[in-house]
């Protein structure tokens, strides 16, 4: 609803105007009546009008200086001006003054003054358009100078060409970096980077860079004096600039910010990091080197002065094939053993190194593999099984991590054990197979089982047929050869092995029985896993 001020000192005259037009239909509303200029201003400075017909001959203040003064104070106000007379003095200063129109009170009718107002109104909502439109490219270009800025700098970490040069051009008509006569820049990596990120989407990634790179800013300070930028995989460059003619000043300046981004990362993010400082230098063009010496201490950290092209990225395929074997088998002893095994080989690196990173992600992804797919997915949905990666953030050595990924399989061990228990069966045959499940490497019985479960023997063999519709001996055969050819298909070991692992004590008994279920010999099964050759 547009709000107008009818301002004349003819009572009369106002009322003829209020009586003209069904205000409230046609999107009006008259908020205010004024005898005078100086009453009419004293109103508008409580309550400023979308448009005001103004009177040109009033006592006191007349029309002519009131549209003056409402152009000085209130000029988004449209103002239509009245006159009984055609004065083209008149008429001119009002227009300068800014009114959108000049109207004989003798020619003002309904369909008049409806013209009138939807005009103003248009001019009003085309200003709020053009005003929005200003506003939002402001605000754009207000996030777009610090992104063009932190781009340059950026590009003197990525060892972009003749990057010092066109930062130092760049600087010089921003006026960044007044009054400065020392440079100088940071590496400063985010740990474990690559293990928080690995599982995040590309926005969920940019989202939490620009969490971080918006907290170190607030650490460092005034972004023309000192200057974040993201490099990628978790690499932050910072620019540091000095009014400091002592270098010795200066580096104890750098120092204290550092430490000042670095417990702001793990107060308000909960990210550990850690940074180098590069050499300092008397300006811009030189900043590429500078940071290519703190870079280089970061990544002789990272990857222990190692070749990255010839670190461990991954598990070996037989400790990933042994993984999702026993975990299959819900065997916690063995999976832990191979866990403790892969961590052997990095126990000598810092918890943030890129070659244990890369082992933790993987073993990350086979528990999220195994999850996936031992458990249902209607059990997956109620279930956390992997805890989030954030707690890895907090952990300061491999040991730590080691306990931290033992402790998450075993979570999922108990959890699958519970699932798999659970099943489709009542409460004494769901453990019983949780039973058989556990033990089916050693030589177990109906009899044996149904004491573990204090059953009689003849009422859980009746029992296990009706749910199962196997016999117990049935099941618990299925259950091997299953395996059996789950070690198969994880290669290292020998048919006579695999036979013993699975509980058969006799090899010709497994030969036997393992044709009789799959069809084919342990043998032809094997040699149908191998890759066929072209």
């Amino acid at each position: 609803m547009f709000e107008v001020l009818l301002v004349d000192d003819e009572a009369l005259a106002r009322n003829d105007l209020k009586g003209m037009l069904d205000w409230e239909k046609h999107g009006f509303t008259v908020c205010g009546e004024a005898h005078n200029g100086a009453a009419a201003l004293s109103i508008m400075e409580r309550h400023p009008p979308h448009i005001v017909f103004i009177d040109v001959s009033m006592p006191v203040m007349n029309g002519v200086e009131l549209s003056r003064l409402i152009r000085e104070r209130f000029p988004r106000v449209k103002m239509i001006m009245l006159s009984s007379f055609d004065d083209y003095d008149y008429v001119r200063t009002c227009l300068k003054n800014g009114a959108m129109d000049y109207l004989l009170k003798h020619r003002l009718d309904a369909a008049a003054l409806l013209s009138l107002l939807t005009k103003a109104a248009q001019d009003l909502q085309s200003e709020e358009r053009e005003l929005e439109a200003r506003s939002a490219q402001t605000q754009m270009i207000e996030r777009l100078i610090p992104a063009i800025h932190r781009e340059h700098v950026a590009n003197l970490a990525r060892n972009m060409q003749d990057a010092g040069a066109k930062l130092e051009v760049y600087a010089r008509d921003k006026q960044l970096y007044a009054d400065s006569v020392l440079f100088g820049t940071a590496a400063v990596q985010i740990v474990p980077f690559h293990v928080l990120t690995e599982s995040l989407s590309d926005v969920e990634k940019n989202r939490l860079v620009q969490q971080a790179t918006d907290v170190m800013q607030m650490a460092v300070g005034d972004i023309q004096q000192r200057t974040v930028a993201y490099v990628g995989e978790g690499r932050f460059i910072i620019l540091f600039s000095s009014a400091e003619r002592s270098e010795h000043a200066a580096s104890s300046q750098i120092n204290h910010l550092l430490s000042s981004l670095s417990h702001s990362l793990e107060k308000f993010l909960n990210m550990k990091c850690f940074f180098a400082i590069g050499s300092l230098c008397g300006n811009l063009k030189q900043l590429a080197m500078s940071y290519s010496k703190a870079d280089k201490e970061i990544n002789d950290r990272l990857y222990q002065g190692l070749n990255p092209s010839k670190l461990r990225e991954s598990l070996l395929v037989d400790e990933h094939k042994q993984l999702l074997l026993f975990l299959e088998q819900l065997d916690g002893e063995r999976t832990s053993r191979v866990i403790s095994g892969v961590f052997a080989t990095v126990k000598d690196h810092p918890v943030y190194s890129m070659p244990v990173q890369f082992i933790v992600c993987e073993l990350l992804r086979i528990a999220e593999m195994a999850a996936r797919r031992f458990a249902s997915p209607a059990f997956m949905e109620d279930q956390e099984l992997v805890p989030s990666r954030s707690g890895l953030g907090r952990l300061g050595s491999v040991a730590e991590v080691e306990e931290w990924i033992l402790a998450a399989y075993a979570r999922i061990l108990e959890t699958l054990k519970k699932h798999h228990g659970a099943g489709p069966y009542s409460r004494h045959i769901a453990k019983a197979v949780q039973y058989i499940t556990e033990h089916y490497a050693s030589d177990i019985s109906l009899e044996m089982t149904a004491s573990a479960l204090s059953l009689n023997p003849s009422y859980l063999s009746r029992l296990f047929k009706e749910e199962t519709q196997m016999t117990f001996t049935e099941y618990l055969t299925r259950i091997r050869i299953k395996t059996s050819c789950v070690l198969m298909e994880s290669g290292p070991y020998s048919l006579k092995e695999i036979s013993g692992q699975v509980g058969f004590s006799n090899y010709t008994y497994f030969f036997r029985v393992f044709k009789s279920i799959t069809g084919m010999t342990p043998q032809a099964y094997m040699d149908n896993l191998k890759p066929s050759k072209k």
